[in-house]
């Protein structure tokens, strides 16, 4: 679609500096972007590049100042509005077909609701609930039991409802110590409005359900333990774990290859930095990084001490190589 710049920033709500009559066709990075392309700037720190870029106009936050002869598009909220600007330009991926392909298997006893779409390779276990819009991308497999609502997409080759991970460690009467599978009787819920991200795993609950709350998106290869419970509006990043029975509030936010531990409590709010490792409860509104996770304040101390160790270690040998002479102070006596 092709729409002149005030016609756009109408469309976003954002407030127009510039010439209202250029037309824009298509968005694009700021590195990348031509004429007749909008790009965004959000962070201010970033502001110089608004000097170098070839597009025809950008999206900034209000307190951006023009350079040269660029136009800007101001908005409180620059990534959201270019959000906006992108679905108005090109709009969503176009499905080539509707309903459900006849090459996907659907139990006859599961129930799809309208508008949602399925995709080739596509299995569907028995009295599965799947609500309206949904998008289940090739390949990915919903258990029995489950329950989706409106709005969900599942991407390729993820996996919802598989067993969870239980076993009961036994000794025999031969004493032969053995691992014994625990039924998986429960099943996975996903809340409206919940996305799934390619190669992604819930498990189904041991008793009860696993339940990702309404809005939350979770990343490629996120892996979800049984009887997990994820709050409304979180955000997963790709490579994290969440083992079983651990519970998270509403808008948690856990950057990539974050690792959360069994049966823990992990409260609204809170954002863990990449590679955490979360082995306790969490108050509401922390900010965690390292592993074992710590506050981000200390934790950045301890990483700036971290980093300084081969030469804390050097002088520590200085000091325990000095001659004991060196060391002592004079006697009174002297």
């Amino acid at each position: 679609m092709k729409l002149t710049l005030a016609e756009l920033a109408e469309a976003i709500g954002a407030e127009l500096h510039g010439d209202g009559s250029v037309p824009i066709d298509s968005a694009a990075t700021l590195e990348t972007a031509r004429a007749g392309q909008i790009s965004f700037l959000s962070n201010p720190r970033y502001a110089r590049h608004l000097e170098s870029t070839a597009a025809s106009a950008v999206v900034v936050a209000p307190q951006i100042k023009t350079r040269g002869p660029i136009a800007l598009l101001k908005h409180k909220d620059p990534y959201y509005a270019f959000m906006l600007a992108v679905v108005k330009l090109h709009g969503h991926r176009k499905h080539p077909f509707a309903g459900i392909h006849p090459r996907a298997n659907v139990d006859a006893t599961a129930t799809v609701g309208e508008g949602t779409i399925i995709y080739p390779g596509v299995f569907v276990g028995p009295r599965t609930t799947i609500g309206r819009d949904c998008i289940l991308y090739p390949n990915a497999v919903i258990y029995d039991d489950c329950v989706l609502g409106d709005r969900v997409i599942i991407h390729a080759n993820a996996s919802i409802g598989q067993d969870g991970y239980g076993f009961a460690t036994h000794k025999g009467p031969d004493g032969v110590i053995a691992h014994h599978k625990i039924p998986q009787i429960g099943n996975v819920i996903l809340e409206d409005d919940v996305e799934i991200g390619a190669n992604a795993t819930v498990d189904r609950a041991a008793l009860g359900s696993t339940i990702i709350g309404r809005g939350s998106k979770l990343g490629d290869l996120v892996t979800i333990g049984h009887n997990a419970r994820v709050g409304p509006h979180a955000l997963l990043v790709a490579q994290g774990g969440i083992a079983g029975s651990t519970t998270l509030g509403h808008h948690v936010t856990l950057a990539g290859q974050v690792g959360v531990a069994g049966h823990l409590k992990i409260g609204d709010g809170v954002t863990a930095g990449a590679q955490a490792g979360i082995i306790g409860d969490v108050e509401p509104g922390a900010t965690l990084m390292g592993s074992p996770a710590m506050p981000v304040s200390h934790g950045r101390r301890v990483y700036t001490i971290f980093t300084q160790l081969p030469e804390l270690l050097e002088r520590v040998k200085k000091l325990e190589e000095a001659e004991p002479g060196d060391e002592k102070s004079e006697s009174p006596d002297q």
